[in-house]
């Protein structure tokens, strides 16, 4: 994610102890911190204003990632996960657990992205699983520059990655429901499944 090794260790380490911050994710800008850590997350939707109800996207290195979070696939779902990851395509899968519910906030579901992007990969490798929503206030419009991440969040995070002006859209989302796929955001990901 960032060529300077040092400031990538930095950044490994704030978000590995807690912080957030601003950086680019496969699409956008996102404001990430770690998933695996409920004071993290909690902090997330705090500075972002997020409302509490809606849970958010979790970026995940490889697909056994999804153990951390005791989601199970079926043979459809894994199927599915093959055609459209690595890639700009965040699936929603259950999780009817009580631990995840600071996540799932109350969903009993949650949405997963494993991104192409051979930087972000490395960087997930080493810090676990992120949040990573836009970088942006709810209401607001996602930021496509740090110069704008700074007027939104200021001192609030961490650290910021500067990757220039990015244009781009959010991934898409969709839904595995009894072996149908629901398409809820058409986003960047482009979805290649007609013969599942």
């Amino acid at each position: 994610m960032v060529k300077n090794s040092q400031a990538n260790n930095r950044i490994i380490k704030i978000l590995k102890d807690g912080g957030i911050g601003v950086m680019p994710t496969d699409t956008i800008y996102g404001l990430v911190g770690s998933a695996l850590s409920k004071k993290t997350v909690e902090k997330v939707y705090k500075v972002r204003r997020r409302n509490p109800e809606k849970p958010f996207i979790i970026l995940i290195a490889i697909v056994e990632d999804l153990n951390l979070f005791r989601i199970k696939i079926d043979s459809y779902s894994k199927k599915l996960l093959s055609r459209v990851w690595p890639g700009m395509v965040s699936v929603i899968l259950p999780c009817p657990y009580k631990n995840f519910e600071y996540l799932h906030r109350g969903t009993s579901s949650l949405a997963f992205r494993l991104p192409k992007n051979k930087g972000l990969i490395n960087l997930l490798k080493k810090t676990g699983p992120l949040v990573a929503p836009s970088a942006n206030p709810e209401g607001l419009p996602p930021v496509d520059n740090i110069r704008d991440a700074k007027k939104y969040f200021g001192k609030r995070i961490d650290f910021y990655v500067n990757q220039g002006k990015i244009k781009a859209m959010p991934s898409t989302l969709i839904q595995i429901k009894n072996k149908q796929i629901l398409i809820l955001r058409e986003g960047a990901g482009k979805l290649h499944f007609e013969k599942l």
